[in-house]
């Protein structure tokens, strides 16, 4: 092992240092300016280090973190794809990235411009009158468009529409962000498909109902092909529907949520827009409404006048502001250079291609991985753990063992519909090689389960962290340098 391998404590040296400060940098008295009710009374225990030992330590972990740029990312419901580079160089623009929020809208018209450039590709992409762009993230953005439905009843004094209706294969935001706005949820069950149960869904439309959360592909990444009949149901209930966008990558192009007979959706821009997502952030989660469910829409709002001036309005009637300023303006400027990119022939192949790749992982797989439902799916799929389980050989050590051979594991455990499901989205960016690649490894590991199963079940055995328990982990949780010298 290399030193700098080691951890940044075990590479402290007494007396080391990786800088060097003035001697008297706090005045004449030097230290003695600082009131004593702010000063320790002991040394921090931090590492003592050299510069480079924290260059070298730092760049070697880089080098071992695993993303999109280093590897295929199978992830189910999070599509990750591709980040084209030209995105952050645009972003990185210092006339864009260099902006307050708080400058006059007269010297910031190119950023303005921008957003409302965005905002109206989005609403011709999704099929809607208008977006915001404000919401943070995709859970946020349900959040807003939930808010948006329950202004929409109350400024109609429909007051009694407190409950919305969650499929219980859903997105489990979806419940959450429901809950949040102040709606009870009220759940309908699934065929075996995925797809809503429309008998289960008619009892439950009542004047009570403001609406309907769902998404389409549905979680198992099957079309709902019975929306336009859902849709007729909830609206002659009084009812909205609120488009869960987390599945939009298949349908972009293609098909348009607001087309289908949706009121409200969120997009996830970080997902479906390429830019970067995970680990907490950045993240965008614009939301976009009918034509009759506009002025609900949270301020500000970017609008041009007839001189086409850009300027930023307050709208009455908005629910409020879900965020200060314009929302992370530097995830909407890479969706906006994804977007011009692409132009409208590249878009059109995005779904496609999405789906192509998903069918082909499908079907190369199910021979040796139990698929629970038949058919074409769209940008994703669910596989019901091996087809041979006889050896016990779990989901969690299929995915365990797939880092060994140096590919990310897929979404495990969820939905939750399948005990053992095991949910792979390729995007439409990654190459039929790779797709090859990722299919050759998935068998490889279906023959090792049939007949070394002790391998698989005590994956990872390569990488630099192995197999954990799991159980200790989540009760004793090892968070610092000083826990983990006394484990």
């Amino acid at each position: 092992m290399k030193h700098y391998d080691k951890l940044i404590f075990e590479l402290s040296r007494p007396g080391r240092k990786g800088y060097q400060l003035p001697a008297d940098s706090f005045g004449v008295d030097g230290i003695k300016s600082i009131p004593s009710d702010l000063l320790r009374q002991s040394d921090p225990e931090l590492p003592e280090v050299s510069e480079l030992d924290v260059v070298r330590h730092y760049t070697n972990l880089s080098s071992k973190n695993f993303g999109v740029d280093t590897g295929f990312y199978p992830l189910g419901s999070c599509t990750m794809k591709y980040n084209p580079k030209i995105n952050e160089e645009i972003a990185a623009l210092p006339e864009f990235s260099a902006l307050h929020p708080l400058q006059d809208p007269e010297t910031a018209q190119g950023a303005l411009e921008l957003y409302w450039n965005l905002q109206n590709a989005l609403a011709q992409l999704a099929g809607f009158a208008e977006f915001t762009l404000n919401p943070f993230a995709g859970a946020h953005g349900e959040l807003t468009g939930l808010m948006v439905m329950r202004s929409y009843h109350m400024a109609r004094g429909d007051k009694k529409r407190t409950k919305v209706i969650v499929p219980d294969s859903a997105h489990g935001t979806n419940p959450a962000s429901a809950m949040v706005s102040g709606l009870q949820v009220v759940e309908v069950k699934s065929r075996p498909n995925g797809s809503i149960d429309i008998e289960d869904l008619k009892p439950l439309l009542s004047d009570e109902i403001a609406g309907i959360m769902m998404t389409n592909p549905n979680t198992l990444g099957m079309f709902e092909t019975e929306i336009l009949e859902i849709a007729k149901l909830v609206h002659e209930a009084g009812g909205l529907l609120y488009y869960d966008g987390a599945n939009f990558n298949p349908l972009l192009g293609k098909v348009r949520p607001g087309d289908m007979g949706f009121d409200i959706m969120h997009i996830n821009l970080h997902k479906t827009f390429s830019t970067p997502h995970g680990g907490g952030g950045p993240g965008s989660g614009p939301v976009g409404v009918a034509a009759h469910l506009v002025d609900f829409l949270p301020n500000p709002h970017v609008k041009k006048d007839e001189n086409g001036k850009f300027y930023v309005d307050f709208g009455k009637d908005a629910l409020g502001s879900v965020s200060a300023f314009f929302g992370n303006f530097g995830v909407m400027m890479k969706a906006y250079a994804y977007i011009l990119s692409l132009g409208k022939e590249g878009i059109r192949n995005v779904g496609p291609m999405a789906t192509l790749n998903a069918n082909y992982i499908k079907e190369s797989l199910k021979d040796d991985y139990l698929l629970p439902i038949a058919g074409a799916c769209k940008h994703e799929f669910v596989f019901d753990g091996l087809k041979d389980k006889s050896t016990g050989v779990t989901t969690l050590n299929v995915a365990k063992r797939l880092l060994d051979y140096g590919f990310h594991a897929p979404t495990i455990y969820f939905p939750l519909l399948f005990h053992e499901s095991m949910m792979i989205e390729p995007t439409e960016t990654e190459s039929l090689e790779t797709l090859d690649e990722f299919i050759d490894v998935m068998h490889k590991v279906a023959k090792e389960a049939r007949e070394t199963p002790d391998v698989v079940k005590d994956a990872p055995l390569s990488t630099i962290v192995r197999k954990l328990d799991e159980t200790t982990a989540a009760k004793n949780p090892i968070l610092n340098y000083k826990a983990l010298k006394n484990a």
